[in-house]
């Protein structure tokens, strides 16, 4: 059962130590593979480099099909059965990028950007470039590749349309059969009023089609062709924002929308609005009246929206009036308090001096009288 023997793969050979359950599984493009791995160094005391149960995290996952960077493991896995555990020798033409893998592996697990610190470069560029790792171990690694041994456990194998794909695991295909799903789901949590629900789904696609959007050249047909199924994703997103009081949210992706598309009526509304909202009235007059030379028929809904605002800003000038005169009110009626108070002093230290001014008349006449007798 633990015999070594060659896998069909130059330089790599196998042992099971624990035999999986069933028959070897179907590893389609996209098959998510959930597992444990222990890593060992080729040595007499086989010193113990990784271990993922010993980081304390949750097990590993990669896709199958999507250019993991130790290629190797994907090799590894798909050779096994659910359950099973295999420890597999790989010489050095696989294991010269473990130092990188084992790096961000280990920053995540501490809680850290595994990209912290690198250059706009691919991982191997990186590794060269900066000769360390930031962990002794790795660095030795690095300086010298040597065979590795891999200790593999094979938790669970998830079927490509058994699982939601984080974006980063979809190809172009799967991210544009995504969008109106999410398009679809976002409009269903609108009408049962779930505005913060639903505007993750529309920002979700629309990041979707931006990765996609990223690929292609600016002003080409592709690119617009994406640009415009974007922008309704976007506006669904601002009116959710609106619902929610996000004001500021909205002026910022409306004013986007409108520097790429000069005509968009909606956008414009829209931003008028959150203008309104957080009363930058001459601001929302502009965008209302763009929105009525946009679209002549909208005349009506701009006029009462203009006779809104207008109200609104009354209302706020009588409110800040009453609270500025309630204010100026209390200093004035502080102020005469204080002006009574000090006539009030003043009456009493007039007094005081007059009552000293007879008692010390008083006083002198007596001693006058005794001198004269």
């Amino acid at each position: 059962m633990e015999e070594m023997y060659p896998l069909n793969v130059e330089g790599v050979r196998k042992k099971i130590l624990h035999g999986g359950q069933g028959d070897l599984p179907k590893f389609r493009n996209g098959t998510k593979l959930v597992f444990h791995f222990q890593t060992l160094a080729c040595n007499f005391e086989r010193t113990v480099i990784d271990d993922s149960r010993r980081q304390g995290k949750a097990p590993m996952e990669i896709i199958v099909g999507k250019m993991f960077k130790m290629e190797i493991w994907e090799t590894l896995l798909t050779s096994m059965r659910i359950g099973e555990v295999a420890e597999f020798w790989c010489d050095t033409i696989h294991t010269g990028l473990y130092p990188v893998v084992s790096r961000g592996i280990r920053l995540i697990a501490e809680g850290k950007d595994p990209l912290e610190g690198q250059r706009h470069m691919c991982g191997l560029g990186n590794m060269f470039d900066y000769h360390c790792m930031g962990y002794k171990d790795l660095n030795e690694l690095m300086k010298e590749p040597q065979p590795l041994i891999f200790v593999m456990e094979l938790i669970q194998v998830d079927d490509p349309l058994s699982y939601k794909r984080d974006s980063w695991a979809m190809d172009t295909d799967e991210k544009l059969q995504a969008v109106p799903a999410l398009h679809s789901e976002g409009n269903a949590l609108v009408k049962q009023r779930r505005f913060r629900a639903a505007a993750r789904k529309y920002q979700e696609a629309v990041i979707l089609l931006r990765n996609v959007q990223a690929k292609e050249k600016p002003g080409e047909e592709e690119y617009l062709k994406l640009g415009r199924l974007i922008t309704p994703l976007v506006l669904n997103y601002c009116q959710c924002m609106l619902e929610l009081g996000e004001f500021y949210e909205v002026l910022e992706h409306t004013t986007e929308l409108i520097h790429r598309h000069k005509g968009n009526v909606k956008a414009f509304y829209k931003r008028a609005k959150a203008h309104a909202a957080v009363w930058n009235e001459k601001e929302a007059r502009q965008d209302f009246l763009m929105v009525a030379s946009l679209d002549s028929s909208l005349g009506p809904l701009v006029q009462r929206e203009l006779r809104l605002l207008k109200e609104r800003m009354a209302e706020k000038y009588c409110e800040e009036k009453k609270t500025y005169w309630g204010i100026l009110g209390d200093r004035v009626g502080d102020g005469e308090e204080q002006e009574k108070e000090i006539s009030r002093e003043g009456e009493s230290t007039g007094q005081g001096q007059e009552q000293l001014q007879r008692t010390s008349e008083s006083g002198a006449s007596g001693h006058g009288g005794k001198g004269r007798e």
